[in-house]
């Protein structure tokens, strides 16, 4: 935890470098440590969203620090500036999620 699922109709050339920087974005913005980012990136999906061209779905999970209205616009940001996807064609939903219902190392957190 915090989690983001990326399903993009891009091409990511360097999928490592995308996934890495999303971590330490989505890190920053939940103020929790990098090491608990899991980034997960599915590119060049077939999308339509009022047309067949680039598009983008971010799902953002996390117990607590979730702050939608101050994440979306650096999210925004980062995806049209690493994807060049219009910020009209990206859809971002977040959930914060129970700490009793998020596991880790064969527990969990609450």
């Amino acid at each position: 935890m915090p989690y983001i699922n990326v399903s993009t109709s891009s091409k990511v050339d360097d999928k490592k470098k995308f996934l890495e920087e999303i971590s330490i974005l989505i890190s920053s913005l939940t103020n929790k440590s990098k090491r608990f980012v899991m980034a997960k990136l599915d590119d060049n999906c077939q999308m339509y969203f009022d047309d067949c061209g680039p598009s983008c779905f971010l799902e953002i999970k996390s117990i607590g620090s979730l702050n939608p209205s101050e994440m979306v616009k650096p999210i925004s940001d980062f995806v049209c500036k690493k994807m060049g996807i219009p910020i009209d064609k990206i859809y971002i939903s977040f959930e914060d999620v129970p700490a009793s219902l998020w596991a880790w190392n064969g527990r969990t957190f609450g």
